[in-house]
């Protein structure tokens, strides 16, 4: 468990944010993801993290992550739903923590379930508190969120979490609305858990232009991860929403 990957975000986040392309291996498998992948890394994402809340096994995984890993040198991410699924081939997994689920088997059981894989494999372990904002989608049904509310008591309520996720010392806070959400997280739930936090933030879930990404970026993002609009090859808004991105960095 070298902490490379870590390191490579860690000196990323150094000139400004930076943005990941998240791919789902049901969706996307093999071929077609890697075909995503690469023209992902032609516009300058960062990183390209898999995984899915349904329907992700070791063999789709193995599959999808070998191809991406033929044609880029991004770093691999493994983005977990469940201990079910595993891949010796990741670069390194989210070991993340649902902290609004109603269900303990997300905040800590699959956790423990998988742990041990995780070190006999020697996989890089990023810790992670996840926030599931409303709508949250399915991986909020899976979860069994008690979804953050899009209000001001919703913003304090995240900024409270994601205060918590720090003091466990978990290095990464994801704010998710859930794949394919109509909206991005509000930016007023964004700007509170900024103004607590001092670890970067993720901020994932409805972001489809260059506009929301500049939105969110200005309220405190440090890492927008988008990955519907690039696995429904709305290559022109992902164009836009890196260009946005990498706008926001230092020159």
């Amino acid at each position: 468990m070298s902490g490379r990957v870590w390191k490579t975000i860690q000196d990323r986040l150094q000139g400004g944010p930076i943005h990941m392309t998240l791919l789902d291996p049901a969706t996307s498998p093999g071929p077609v993801g890697e075909s995503i992948a690469t023209i992902a890394a032609n516009y300058g994402t960062d990183a390209i993290m898999v995984g899915g809340s349904t329907d992700v096994s070791s063999d789709n995984l193995d599959e999808l992550v070998l191809h991406i890993k033929e044609k880029t040198r991004l770093p691999v991410i493994y983005f977990p739903s469940t201990a079910g699924a595993m891949s010796p081939h990741v670069d390194a997994i989210y070991f993340l923590s649902v902290l609004n689920s109603r269900d303990p088997r997300m905040i800590v059981g699959e956790q423990a379930r998988g742990a041990p894989l995780l070190k006999a494999l020697g996989t890089e372990a990023i810790p992670m508190g996840y926030v599931l904002v409303s709508p949250g989608m399915k991986v909020g049904q899976v979860s069994h969120a008690d979804l953050i509310t899009r209000d001001a008591a919703g913003a304090e309520r995240a900024a409270n979490l994601a205060l918590a996720a720090q003091m466990f010392g978990m290095k990464l806070v994801y704010l998710e609305c859930g794949s394919g959400s109509p909206e991005p997280c509000p930016v007023e739930i964004v700007r509170a858990v900024r103004q607590v936090l001092d670890v970067p933030l993720v901020v994932g879930g409805g972001i489809r232009t260059g506009a929301q990404a500049e939105a969110l970026l200005a309220a405190g993002a440090d890492i927008l991860v988008t990955g519907t609009i690039a696995e429904n090859r709305h290559f022109d808004r992902l164009a836009e929403v890196v260009k946005a991105v990498k706008g926001a960095r230092k020159a």
